[in-house]
């Protein structure tokens, strides 16, 4: 078996409710993952009650994609 190439260390600090910091590497600051939209309100968040952020599922399309 090959030797590992490359082991990303990231954190995830829960804030509150759906709202999450996560720090990646290189970034000078922390990543906000929330909810919004459509994803909001299938877990039944009510608007008003949320800052909106992209998901972490964008996050994964976006890298799917990229």
């Amino acid at each position: 078996m090959a030797e590992v190439a490359y082991r990303s260390k990231v954190r995830v600090e829960r804030i509150k409710g759906s709202l999450r910091h996560a720090w990646l590497p290189v970034e000078p600051a922390p990543v906000k993952f929330g909810t919004h939209g459509a994803v909001a309100a299938h877990y039944g968040a009510k608007e008003g009650t949320y800052e909106p952020h992209a998901t972490t599922l964008d996050y994964l399309v976006a890298a799917a994609a990229g």
